[in-house]
């Protein structure tokens, strides 16, 4: 909590950008959030509260600025060398290399169950597939403290991108309660007990019960898929043909049917689209401005840039920024008026 990576997470856009209201999520408030709901799942099911919590906290520190599109646009640069581009390899590069805070070591001296968290909470590992993560157990399953960070990540954006688009006008609790069945049910009883609440109340109150149902939805998933499993300890969960953090079946269906009523409905809106397009555009001119003119690069990226490949040391500064240092350094390289997010 302490590293500057996840303080910058406070100005990095989660879905939707500050230009439209100031009472959008980012990626700090976000990660609380799903710091909440891990927290909770793992109070329920008796696991290590405190290694959930530090990877909950820690599980989108490697994001580059501009959302899921900037990974998609740093990425498809580095692509042009051979190399990738993933936020959760960049948050393991980021707490064992570019922090600093001691004296005695790089990095963050965080255990060997917080990093192999950070690289296998959302997949499992093969080995060889990617030689660096070699040593972080491939063909094995991560601690349930880790299985669980996707899923609670999973409702924290699936909520919180409902309530972000209501409050950009971009739907209605009718449009959802038309997509998603269980949410209807839920936002039918709350029309009934609260008949003079505003449509706001009623669209809050449904959400409140919706991921309530979702958080004991993976409680009571996870904790059937572990008795049925046979797994007594930790080493057992890793011994498994696959992972056993799970939702009912029930809920299952619902967040599939949340999801699709969100690329539908609000990823694809064209105020979204528009923001995404301008973000990636000027990605790409930045990146190519700094492969070309490496002596540009402020220190100590300037001084690595001689001893690294160019295109490695311009992706972990790009993917370091926030948006608003990055729209200041893009609008400072190329001008004002060029920037058409301003």
């Amino acid at each position: 909590m302490h590293a500057r990576a996840f303080r910058r997470l406070e100005a990095k856009t989660q879905v939707f950008s500050p230009g439209i209201s100031d009472h959008f999520r980012n990626r700090l408030t976000h990660t609380i959030e799903v710091t909440q709901i891990a927290r909770t799942v793992a109070n329920a099911l008796e696991l290590n509260e405190d290694l959930t919590e530090a990877l909950a906290l820690v599980h989108d520190i490697g994001h580059p600025p501009f959302a899921h599109s900037g990974e998609i646009e740093l990425n498809r640069n580095m692509r042009r060398f051979g190399e990738t581009f993933d936020h959760n390899i960049q948050a393991l590069r980021i707490v064992e290399t570019f922090e600093q805070r001691y004296a005695r070591f790089p990095g963050l001296n965080l255990t060997f169950e917080v990093r192999e968290g950070i690289v296998k909470h959302s997949r499992d590992l093969t080995r060889g597939e990617t030689p660096q993560l070699d040593e972080y157990l491939p063909g094995v399953r991560p601690p349930l403290e880790a299985q669980l960070i996707d899923l609670a990540d999973e409702i924290a954006y699936d909520a919180a991108d409902l309530d972000d688009a209501f409050s950009a006008y971009l739907i209605t609790a009718e449009d959802v309660a038309a997509h998603v069945p269980a949410y209807a049910e839920i936002y039918e009883a709350v029309e009934t007990q609260f008949p003079g609440s505003t449509e706001s109340e009623r669209f809050q109150e449904t959400l409140r019960h919706l991921i309530d149902g979702m958080v004991s939805s993976l409680i009571d998933g996870t904790a059937a898929a572990a008795r049925a499993s046979g797994a007594a300890n930790f080493e057992d969960v890793r011994q498994l043909p696959e992972r056993i953090a799970a939702w009912t079946p029930e809920s299952a269906a619902a967040t599939r049917e949340i999801k699709q009523f969100l690329r539908d409905k609000v990823y694809s809106s064209e105020a979204i689209k528009k923001d995404r397009r301008d973000s990636t555009a000027m990605m790409s001119e930045l990146f190519e401005f700094f492969l070309e003119n490496p002596g540009r690069l402020p220190s100590p990226h300037c001084g690595l840039a001689m001893e690294q490949p160019v295109h490695r040391v311009v992706c972990d500064y790009i993917a370091g920024m926030t948006d608003v240092f990055f729209n200041r350094t893009y609008t400072q390289i190329f001008g004002e008026g060029t920037n058409p997010r301003a």
